[in-house]
């Protein structure tokens, strides 16, 4: 049973490589590459421009770029109120876009623009030297560029031929045993998922369904149907957060969504806030679970 996570896609970007990734970070794993986008945030000067580089789907923590465009305008609008941001995206739409669009005019109006690839045809480029980031029509000078590359399986799927084509891992949606190599489960971000996203909570929940199928394998005992949920909390500021709930099931051959929670765009502050308190007990709980 493997998770083995994912990998960047270095080269994905023109100029964008490992060595870049030092001076644009991607931080889009914890540890010294969050640690310099931090720095690099605090030394920026009032007034300067965040470019965020959001990579094509698939990708890790789909609303996360969009809730650290939030988290930093939160940090701006305390410390650098100036400063903006401008988001970049190799898609046209993104998941609960009304509710962090709304959130933005809210809490951050005017330092926050978000620009769709049909805009701009995409990021093409970047330039380390100059802090630059080409799309086919423009250049935009950064003064803190994040870019997030495009990603694929883990090295160790990849390298054991548990990934296709498209460089992500095909498993059975009811075993989560690999359809490449019998006896292999994978879970996790590696794998091609359906309707769930690659998050830590549906790795999880995947975890679970794949010991239960193991188990039942290696006993001969009765495999029953699979439940698999995704639960996550997004904030927008700290007293303004949104949450979802999707339970999914095996649908010929693929991980449909059956049933979806996601907060409503007119709730009332009161409910925000109880949200952005319930997100504290929901990873207290989580992490227990995970971690003992």
């Amino acid at each position: 049973m493997l998770a083995p996570g994912i990998s960047f896609k270095f080269g994905s970007v023109d100029g964008f490589d490992e060595a870049a990734s030092e001076i644009m970070p991607h931080a889009w794993g914890a540890g010294p590459q969050s640690e310099l986008l931090r720095r690099q945030l605090e030394s920026m000067e009032d007034g300067g421009v965040f470019v965020l580089v959001v990579p094509p789907d698939p990708f890790r923590c789909p609303p996360a770029p969009y809730e650290r465009a939030s988290l930093i305008a939160y940090y701006f609008k305390q410390y650098k109120p100036k400063s903006k941001i401008l988001i970049l995206d190799a898609t046209d739409s993104f998941k609960a876009q009304d509710l962090f669009e709304d959130a933005w005019a809210r809490h951050y109006p005017g330092m926050i623009e978000w620009l769709p690839a049909q805009f701009t045809g995409g990021v093409k480029a970047v330039d380390v030297k100059t802090r630059a980031v080409l799309t086919a029509g423009d250049t935009f000078k950064a003064a803190v560029a994040n870019v997030i590359p495009a990603q694929t399986a883990g090295d160790l799927a990849r390298q054991a031929g548990l990934a296709d084509k498209s460089g992500w891992c095909p498993v059975d949606p009811v075993t989560f045993e690999s359809t490449l190599h019998p006896s292999i489960h994978v879970v996790g971000d590696a794998i091609i998922g359906g309707d769930m996203p690659k998050s830590a909570f549906s790795a999880n929940s995947q975890a679970k369904v794949c010991a239960f199928a193991i188990a039942a394998a290696l006993t001969g005992s009765e495999h029953f149907a699979p439940h698999l949920f995704n639960t996550c909390y997004t904030f927008f500021e700290p007293d303004d957060a949104y949450s979802n709930a999707i339970s999914f099931k095996p649908v010929a051959g693929k991980i449909k969504a059956v049933n979806t929670f996601l907060s409503k765009l007119d709730e009332s502050p009161e409910t925000r806030r109880s949200t952005a308190h319930q997100a504290d007990g929901w990873y207290a709980a989580f992490t227990r679970d995970l971690f003992g």
